[in-house]
């Protein structure tokens, strides 16, 4: 339960004001601020991309593939359950322009829940080269 004290203004915000403010475009716009954040926030190893989840609440992370043009990641959280109802677009999108800096190629990023884990799917378009 102390556990849910303690993130329980930062679940209000996230699972309920920004709904309400966002509206119906809640879902791609909280991609789009991820991808903001990451350009903010400029991670430049896997190891410090997991600290910035663990610090900023979002659950741990664990990256479970890495192939050329996909990077599939896990996250967790104690609050991840059936009643779950968050989007994950945010930590999406942050993962998305994070390997798009590391890797200077577009990319997108989708995810999927099930059960207590969020799949996030991180896929590279290494032929679209930002340069």
């Amino acid at each position: 339960m102390d556990q849910l004290k303690e993130n329980f203004g930062y679940e209000l915000l996230r699972n309920d004001v920004l709904k309400d403010i966002l509206g119906k475009e809640h879902d791609s716009i909280l991609y789009w601020i991820g991808k903001s954040l990451a350009r903010k926030y400029p991670i430049n190893t896997i190891e410090e991309l997991i600290l910035f989840f663990d610090h900023a609440n979002w659950g741990t992370l664990v990256r479970e593939k890495e192939k050329k043009n996909i990077q599939i990641f896990q996250l967790t959280g104690p609050w991840m359950n059936k009643k779950d109802s968050r989007c994950y677009q945010l930590e999406a999108g942050f993962l998305a322009q994070q390997l798009e800096s590391w890797h200077n190629c577009i990319t997108g990023a989708t995810y999927t829940f099930k059960k207590d884990t969020v799949t996030i799917t991180v896929e590279l378009d290494v032929k679209d080269s930002l340069k």
